[in-house]
C-alpha cells in the first residue's frame, strides 16, 4: 500500500488518481475531512498531521512507500520527526521538492532552503528515495484569477520574466511511475513543461482559452512584496519569489525533457493547461 500525503491538493489528488489507475492500494493522510470527501473512493483515508508526527503510527501501518508532500514552506523541528517516523514504517519515499534545490548557497528561512533540508532529512533516513523537483506550477498562475473575473487587466510584478510552467498532473505522473516502477531510486528529477513563456504571455493564453483579451499592468516590486505578505507570507519566502523571477527576466528558466523520459508522454503544453482550468478563471 501507498500512503500520499497532501492528497487532497494540487499536486497530491492527481497522484492519488494516478496510482489508483496503476492498480495500486492507496491510502491519503488527510487534515480536512471535508477536502478528503471528495477524493476517489477507492482510497482509504486516515485523519492525520505531518505536523504532529506522534499520531502517525495508524497511517503508517502496512505502508511500503510514500508520495510526500511536506504541508508548509518552511521545514522546521517537525520535519526531523516525521521523516523519522516514516523511516520506521517505509522502504520508499517520493518526495516533492523544488527545482533549483542546492545544499550549498542556501540559507534556512528560504523556500530551497527548507526543500534542501528535507532531502538531507530523507538521504540520511536510510529509506531508498526519489525527489522531484518542478519549476513553476502552472497553477500559481490562479493567483490572478480573481484580477481577471473582476477587470480582465492583471497587475503584477515582473511580466518579462520567462519559464516553463509544468502542469501539476505532470508533476504526479513521474512521482507514480518512481512508484510503481523500477531504476528511480536516488533520482533527482527536474521537472518543466514544455514551453518557456513570460508572464505576459501566459496572461494572454489564459484570456485565449476563457475567450476574451486580457490585459498585463506591470506593478512595482514594493507593491507587490506588500501584496504578499498582508496575505499571511513570510517576507524572506515572498523576497525570494521575487528575486527568482527578477532572474528570469534575464535568464530564462531552461526546459527540461524529464517528464517525457521518465513518462513516456511529453510534458502538457501550459496551453492545455489553461483550457482545463478556464471556469476558474471565467
Amino acid at each position: 500500500m501507498i500512503l500520499v500525503t497532501g492528497g487532497t491538493g494540487r499536486v497530491g489528488r492527481h497522484a492519488v488518481s494516478g496510482l489508483l489507475a496503476a492498480g495500486a492500494d492507496v491510502r491519503v493522510l488527510s487534515r480536512d475531512p471535508g477536502a478528503a470527501a471528495r477524493l476517489p473512493s477507492a482510497a482509504e483515508v486516515v485523519h492525520g498531521d505531518l505536523a504532529h508526527p506522534r499520531g502517525l503510527g495508524p497511517a503508517l501501518k502496512d505502508i511500503e512507500a510514500v508520495f510526500l508532500v511536506w504541508p508548509t514552506l518552511s521545514a522546521d523541528h517537525a520535519a526531523a520527526a516525521a521523516v523519522e517516523a516514516i523511516a520506521a514504517h517505509v522502504r520508499r519515499v517520493v518526495y516533492v521538492s523544488a527545482r533549483g534545490v542546492s545544499r550549498i548557497g542556501w540559507s534556512e528561512g528560504t523556500i530551497l532552503g527548507s526543500h534542501a533540508r528535507m532531502e538531507n532529512l530523507i538521504e540520511t533516513s536510510g529509506m531508498a528515495w526519489t525527489f522531484l523537483r518542478p519549476g513553476g506550477f502552472a497553477a500559481n498562475t490562479l493567483m490572478w484569477a480573481p484580477q481577471i473575473r473582476a477587470t480582465g487587466t492583471v497587475r503584477w510584478v515582473h511580466g518579462k520574466a520567462a519559464r516553463p510552467l509544468i502542469h501539476e498532473r505532470d508533476i504526479a505522473a513521474v512521482g507514480v511511475h518512481a512508484l510503481t516502477g523500477t531504476g528511480h531510486d536516488g533520482a533527482r528529477y527536474e521537472l518543466t513543461g514544455p514551453q518557456v513563456l513570460t508572464q505576459i504571455e501566459q496572461v494572454t493564453v489564459i484570456g485565449e482559452a476563457i475567450g476574451r483579451p486580457l490585459h498585463w499592468q506591470e506593478l512595482p516590486r514594493e507593491a507587490a512584496l506588500r501584496a504578499m505578505t498582508a496575505q499571511g507570507m513570510p517576507p524572506s519566502v515572498a523576497g525570494d519569489i521575487l528575486d527568482a523571477h527578477a532572474a528570469m527576466e534575464a535568464t530564462p528558466e531552461p526546459v527540461t525533457t524529464t517528464v517525457e523520459d521518465v513518462t513516456g508522454a511529453p510534458a502538457t503544453p501550459f496551453r492545455q493547461w489553461a483550457a482545463d482550468h478556464a471556469g476558474d478563471f471565467r
